[in-house]
């Protein structure tokens, strides 16, 4: 098989890896209206997604403004979180007495609820900003600094031993051997918390706002009823939690270039092959 074919074939698996979930999530927009429609189910319960889509372009003025506010508390508490469990990886991760130290308080931190924690901030921090990051880099903190953690303890210590026997730096050697190492989970905790971090998004708004926040205007639409513009907001939230999976996904894929497979020709096959 030529080259130019063997390029075709992954030309065409790139186009079905991307049509592949465009066609599910558009499977799930079916069976949704159909689901309506066959039996009949009211709108205040459930409504079809045109009402739902209408309501995000009748309501976009609103929408508009809470997916600013609620964008801003996303992407500052993620990387806030993802930034500090990163750092303290590497620092727990250099001494095990830090390590032995530090590793139950932070599963202690895991096991309180989000909203007790959000209730406290609230009473600490006021209304603002600031409590909302908190409970957004909480939830992305321990994913990260937990598979970071992991992929630092990988590392084969043959190879850090031989760096070192070479003359290379500590520096040198965590840039070459250990940083490659922690790449790949430390993407796969990203990605998780991209989708959990909308949600804390919106928690923190619940708890630490009055205006403005998408997490304000789902609130409002429930306390009047108005299940289209709940559906709306969903819909928002899930298109920005996928957005932000996406955009991790191909940030991946450019630092992490060894994980792509090459493309390789394919040797001939011939019929006249001695056997």
């Amino acid at each position: 098989m030529s080259i130019n074919a063997e390029l075709a074939g992954g030309s065409s698996r790139r186009w079905v890896t991307i049509i592949t979930p465009l066609l599910s999530i558009a499977g799930l927009v079916l069976i949704w209206d159909l689901a309506v429609r066959i039996f009949s189910i009211p709108r205040f319960v459930l409504p079809s997604p045109g009402a739902a889509f209408a309501a995000i372009i009748t309501d976009w003025d609103a929408i508009s403004r809470g997916i600013v506010a609620t964008a801003q508390v996303f992407v500052l508490g993620f990387i806030i979180g993802a930034a500090l469990g990163f750092i303290l990886a590497i620092v727990m991760s250099s001494s095990r007495v830090l390590f032995r130290f530090l590793y139950p308080i932070m599963i202690v931190s895991q096991a309180i609820p989000v909203v007790a924690i959000g209730a406290a901030l609230v009473i600490w921090l006021g209304f603002g900003l600031a409590p909302k990051l908190v409970v957004v880099a909480m939830i992305v903190f321990f994913p990260v600094l937990v598979n970071v953690l992991d992929g630092l303890r990988s590392v084969d210590t043959d190879s850090i031993n031989l760096a070192r026997a070479m003359g290379a730096s500590r520096w040198r050697t965590f840039r070459v051997i250990k940083l490659p190492a922690t790449l790949t989970p430390l993407f796969s905790a990203l990605k998780m918390s991209a989708t959990f971090s909308v949600t804390g998004a919106i928690l923190a708004e619940s708890l630490a706002s009055t205006t403005g926040g998408l997490g304000v205007y789902l609130s409002t639409m429930q306390g009047r009823f108005n299940t289209p513009g709940v559906f709306a907001a969903i819909i928002v939230l899930a298109s920005i939690g996928l957005l932000a999976f996406l955009l991790i996904s191909l940030w991946e894929s450019a630092a992490t270039p060894w994980r792509r497979t090459s493309v390789v020709p394919r040797r001939r096959r011939y019929r006249d092959a001695p056997t």
